[in-house]
Parts: C-alpha cells; sequence; structure tokens
C-alpha cells in the first residue's frame, strides 16, 4: 500500500458538529429554534469534544426551501434573532476554544432579493445579466417552451420559470424561488464576495461550507440534457450544469479573499464521482477548496432518477462500502483532503438508513457507526441528535402531513398528479420512501428533555414562565425514548459513547483521521472489515463492524492483508461492547478495534 506524509493542519482532525437552527433549541418560546437557543447550548457542543461549530443559513429569508433562499445575506432571519446575536454567539464559540463556519449559499437567490428583483424589472435593467434569462422556444404548433429540457432539483418540473412582465425564462435549479446567480459577470462575483463573505469575515466567522459549490459555471450553450426518463418532458441534468469550465477560475477567485482571513471551506459536491475530478478542488496545489463533501456514501439507497424513487433498504453493505472506498480514496497517495460524514440536514438519520432502527437494536447500530465513523479517515462532521441516536420518525406516527420540506412536499404532490389521489398503492410507495429518506428527518425539533413540554424544545422559556407555542414543525415521537437529558449521565449511553469516540480519534490520529484506508472483505454482506495504516510505519489498526442483528464470526485477517511479514499480535482497543470483546466474535451490532503489532 502507498501511504503519503500529509500536513498535520488543525482543521484536519476538527471534529464540525452542524446546527440546523429553527430546529436546534428555541429560547423564547414562539416555537422556533434561534441564536440565543444555540448560545445557551455552547457548553454542552463544547464538552462533545467538538472544535467548530457550522451553522446552517439564519440570514433573512422567506424561508422557502429553509434558508437557503436568502434575501439578504447581511441581515439575520428575525424569528432567529439579530446580526448582534450573531456577533455574540461569534464571540461566546471562540471563548469556548471553538470555532465557527456559516453556510454559503452563492449559487442562487431569493426572489425577493433585492438583486432579483431588479434584475426582473425590465430587461435592460443594469442588474438584468446578474441572473440568468433565456427567450422561450417554441414547438412546431407554436407552443411556448422552456429553453431546455433541465429538470429541477425539487419537484421534478422544469428548471425554468417564465417571468411575464419580460416575457422571458429564468434559470432556478432548485425552487421556482431560487433564482441561479449568473457567475460569468465579473461585477455580480465582486458583489457575492463582499456581501456574502467579506460582511462576516470581518465579524470573526472562521470558514463556510459552500453550498453547491461545484454549480456556479454552467456551459454556454445550456444544451439539453439526454433522456432518461420519458414519462417526462424534463431530464436530471446535473452532469452538464455541474464541474463547469470556468468553475475552478471561479473557486481560485474566491479563495484570495479567504486566505486573507484564515478562512476554511468544505464544499458541496455532487454529481462527481471520478476521485481525479474532485480531487482538482481540493488539492493543496490548487488553493481552491480545503475539502468537500462527496455524495458516494449518502446516496447509497436512493433512486437514479429521482431520490425517492426506490424502495427502503434498497441497498446492500457492500454497495456501502464501496461508496466509502471512493471517498477515502481521494487522499489516498495525494496531496487531497476528504471528509467523514453520514448525517446533514439534508439527509435522513443513518441509524434508520445503514443500522437498524427498532427499539432493541437502535443503541447498538448508532454505535456502530459512531464507531466506524471514528476510524475513517478525513475531517468528520457530526449532525445535531447524531450524537444521541436519533432515528426517522416512526412512519405509524408521522403522518405524510407532518413533512414540511419543499423536497418531500412536491414529491409527493407530483405523484398524486401522475398515478391519481385515489391511487393507494402508488401514494403509500411514495410516503414509503419518504418515511425512509425525507430531509425532514433530520429538521424535527431536538428532544434536550423526554419529561418537558414538546421535549424540551422550548424548557428554557417554559422556566422562565412565558407562554410556549408548538414548534414550527410536530416534535419526534420518541422525544420521551430518546433524548439529551436522559443520557448525559448514562455512561452506556450513545451520547457518552460519541463522547468517547471523539476522544478516542483524537487519541490516535495518526492511525485514524491520517491513515490510509483498506477494506479487506469488500464482498461481505454482513461484515465491515478494513484496517488502517500511518503514514510513517508503525502499528495498523484493525476494524470489524457486524451490521447485523445476529452473532457472526470473523476470521483473523493473513500478514499480506494486513500489510505485515509475520503473524501479527492483535491488541484490543475499543469495542462498541466493552468487556465482552471476544476476538473471532462480533455480537449484533458490535464492532471492534485492534492494533496490528
Amino acid at each position: 500500500m502507498t501511504v503519503t506524509v500529509r500536513d498535520k493542519l488543525w482543521w484536519k482532525q476538527a471534529v464540525v458538529y452542524q446546527i440546523y437552527p429553527a430546529s436546534f433549541c428555541d429560547s423564547d418560546g414562539d416555537g422556533i429554534g434561534d441564536l440565543p437557543g444555540i448560545i445557551s447550548k455552547l457548553d454542552y457542543i463544547a464538552s462533545l469534544g467538538v472544535d467548530v461549530i457550522w451553522i446552517c443559513p439564519m440570514y433573512e429569508s422567506p424561508q422557502v426551501d429553509m434558508g437557503y433562499d436568502i434575501s439578504n445575506y447581511e441581515e439575520v432571519y428575525r424569528p432567529y434573532g439579530t446580526v448582534q446575536d450573531m456577533e455574540t454567539l461569534i464571540k461566546e464559540t471562540h471563548a469556548r476554544g471553538m470555532r465557527i463556519m456559516l453556510d454559503l449559499v452563492i449559487n442562487h437567490t431569493s426572489d425577493q432579493h433585492a438583486w432579483f428583483k431588479e434584475s426582473r424589472s425590465r430587461k435592460h435593467s443594469p442588474k438584468r445579466d446578474w441572473y440568468i434569462w433565456r427567450p422561450a422556444k417554441y414547438s412546431p404548433s407554436g407552443e411556448r417552451l422552456p429553453p431546455n429540457n433541465w429538470r429541477s432539483n425539487f419537484g421534478g418540473g422544469s428548471a425554468w420559470e417564465w417571468d411575464e412582465q419580460t416575457q422571458e425564462y429564468y434559470l432556478h435549479l432548485f425552487a421556482t424561488e431560487q433564482p441561479d446567480l449568473n457567475w460569468e459577470n465579473p461585477e455580480t462575483r465582486k458583489a457575492i464576495y463582499a456581501s456574502s463573505m467579506e460582511f462576516w469575515l470581518a465579524r470573526g466567522v472562521d470558514g463556510f461550507r459552500v453550498d453547491t459549490v461545484n454549480m456556479y459555471s454552467k456551459p454556454p450553450a445550456l444544451p439539453d440534457a439526454p433522456v432518461v426518463d420519458p414519462k417526462t418532458p424534463y431530464q436530471p441534468a446535473g452532469m452538464i450544469y455541474c464541474n463547469g469550465p470556468r468553475m475552478h477560475e471561479f473557486l481560485a477567485e474566491m479563495n484570495l479573499i479567504l486566505e486573507r482571513y484564515g478562512a476554511i471551506t468544505v464544499g458541496e459536491l455532487p454529481c462527481t464521482p471520478d476521485t481525479q475530478r474532485v480531487l482538482r478542488y481540493v488539492s493543496a496545489k490548487a488553493k481552491q477548496l480545503n475539502m468537500v463533501f462527496q455524495f458516494d456514501v449518502v446516496d447509497v439507497g436512493m433512486g437514479k432518477t429521482h431520490k425517492f424513487a426506490t424502495t427502503p433498504k434498497s441497498h446492500a453493505l457492500p454497495d456501502l462500502k464501496a461508496a466509502i472506498d471512493l471517498t477515502q480514496a481521494l487522499i489516498r497517495g495525494t496531496d487531497g483532503w476528504s471528509t467523514v460524514f453520514l448525517e446533514n440536514h439534508d439527509q435522513a438519520r443513518s441509524v434508520s438508513r445503514f443500522a437498524d432502527d427498532r427499539p432493541a437494536h437502535r443503541a447498538r447500530g448508532a454505535k456502530l457507526l459512531a464507531l466506524m465513523e471514528a476510524c475513517l479517515s478525513g475531517t468528520q462532521y457530526v449532525y445535531q441528535g447524531q450524537e444521541i441516536g436519533l432515528v426517522n420518525v416512526p412512519r405509524d406516527s408521522y403522518p405524510v402531513e407532518n413533512y414540511l420540506d419543499i423536497d418531500s412536499s412536491l414529491y409527493y404532490t407530483m405523484v398524486k398528479e401522475c398515478h391519481g389521489a385515489d391511487n393507494k398503492a402508488e401514494l403509500d410507495r411514495a410516503f414509503d420512501a419518504i418515511q425512509h429518506l425525507a430531509r425532514d428527518h433530520a429538521r424535527v425539533p431536538i428532544p434536550w428533555n423526554g419529561k418537558a413540554k414538546y421535549g424540551g424544545f422550548s424548557e428554557a422559556a417554559e422556566q422562565a414562565g412565558k407562554e410556549v407555542r408548538e414548534p414550527w414543525m410536530k416534535p419526534h415521537p420518541l422525544a420521551g425514548e430518546i433524548n439529551v437529558a436522559a443520557q448525559l449521565d448514562d455512561p452506556d449511553s450513545v451520547l457518552a459513547f460519541w463522547r468517547r469516540m471523539l476522544r478516542f480519534r483524537r487519541e490516535h490520529a495518526d492511525l485514524l483521521v491520517y491513515g490510509d484506508f483498506k477494506d479487506l472483505r469488500p464482498a461481505d454482506g454482513d461484515l465491515f472489515v478494513f484496517v488502517k495504516e500511518p503514514a510513517h510505519g508503525g502499528d495498523r489498526a484493525l476494524v470489524v463492524l457486524n451490521f447485523t442483528a445476529q452473532e457472526k464470526a470473523w476470521e483473523m485477517p493473513g500478514p499480506a492483508e494486513l500489510g505485515v511479514s509475520e503473524t501479527p499480535e492483535l491488541a484490543p482497543i475499543m469495542s462498541t461492547h466493552p468487556g465482552k470483546t471476544r476476538v473471532g466474535q462480533l455480537a449484533a451490532f458490535e464492532g471492534q478495534v485492534y492494533l496490528v503489532r
């Protein structure tokens, strides 16, 4: 195996904790999470062993896409707080020895942003070219058609919206209310950098998670996408509009600003399965992004034409392992860097997807996944609630009406329109997929205390005698069973295990953060067995994970597989079942780690 000596920069072995403001903690009882609520939980976050917090969009927004439709980068969504609250959050985060990242959403704005309002006001507006406008096409019969057949990422309709006033279409790769900015215009780029980046960097922000980072440069001709779904006129076009011709030029330009502040970046990189192409974004020499989120792992089990066009648990363990191998390969023998994550604001809960969320197994499954993540190379990201083993909301106690995300609601509406509102089989199939994969699961309010009203989401306000409203999204039906308070002082809890894992990862950073990964049993449908090899020689780590609800035996890998010349000595250093480790045997959802000497 070829290993590379890697620069040990602070952000490489950092742990980043992601916060979704609306769903984290409500300080004033209005049912919506807010910045003071986040501030009140900073000691809890720091106690996990976290180095960085990442705040999802808290900017002024109509909230069509939960804040990813920004109407003013320099203001805060009022239910969350104020710019002064953000400045306090930055200060208090730094006071606890942590750093803070914000979401940078600059592929598009809200249609309520002043820039777009001016752009759509008339064809000769000075800001007309700040967005992507095109004239209509017409069929032989004279029917007006969009400029091309690109499908929107939300709902399955066209990525183009007709503007009656100026008689042209504008491009929106996401919701109709999220028009795409025109990055070809240097004046637009300059305004983006000043308003969305420098405004916050000057206030002490330490970096950005860059949303849809490879979508800014569209091919000039905007060609039609290949027809892969003949049932609809609009086709998935991600492989066309992602990784466009000027992407690396734009990112290098952005990086000149980021470098002045010493800011770090992690980019969201969809539709980029080629490792060499990914490397162009994160190569240290390229000076574009520090790291990226690849989607190989979290896309496992999703449908091909639409993520919900699938059935729950449709993947096998080798599919997950192959996806992990792809992301780990990014740093194998290169100067690039990767990330480790199973959850974020756009993903359903990992225990429900990749382990087992039945009551008898969900805590074991959560610990298994925590151990697996702790042993993978790259910068680790933990999403709020993941540290207590939150699972998807149950199907039978959380009806489809409770799902509020635009992605879920538009898909369910599309199925109704295509198959009829009385087609129970198709609607049940759609709901099964939504219950398994919807983004809503990550956005259900965090249950802080199972004995308090609404799972303790607004507990501080309630204790202060304030009137407490029902949360903006229905609370988790399992809040009484899975909550922070119940786990804080339980040494056998998922929360306690996550704290152990983050310490364990830090103690063995040479192996676990920086080491090279090798899957030893890629075809095994029950066990995940891999080895980590350090860059500078010395002990290796053998990781053995049982992804089944049954006890399993495993065979010791041979010296050649482990990269050693003689029969090795195994020293157990971590297990999800402490005190019960047996070499060659794994309990249900047990994980073990050994030093190979």
